[in-house]
């Protein structure tokens, strides 16, 4: 049942299916010269994992800094990959996967996204 929810949610705010289980949503750029911000949700393992790609290593701050941006999170983590970009983290457990939580978390994700992009 939990699962149904995420899907119900996600199909009312637009979110594409691409596999069982996964989706993607394409939001609006934040602000002059950026772009789409893709977010990808899955549900796997008993959580539901939500994942948008923040900026490319060109673009990334070092690693001290992104480290320091987990500092002032909640909810959502910072990660960079080997070849430097940095992605946003959030999972929730699919059984407390409401529309409320799944909104907040949503909402956290892009919020530091777009932070990131911003400067941090």
């Amino acid at each position: 049942m939990p699962a149904q929810a995420v899907e119900v949610y996600l199909n009312g705010v637009g979110a594409r299916q691409v596999a069982e289980r996964e989706w993607g949503l394409t939001l609006e750029a934040d602000g002059e010269g950026g772009w789409p911000l893709d977010v990808g949700i899955r549900i796997a393992d008993g959580l539901v994992r939500i994942q948008a790609f923040a900026l490319g290593a060109a673009r990334a701050p070092d690693d001290a800094d992104v480290l320091h941006w987990n500092r002032r999170t909640r909810m959502v983590r910072f990660a960079r990959t080997r070849s430097g970009d940095v992605w946003v983290h959030a999972d929730l457990p699919v059984e407390l996967a409401d529309e409320t939580q799944l909104d907040r978390l949503m909402g956290l994700v892009v919020e530091a996204a777009y932070a990131a992009r911003r400067g941090g």
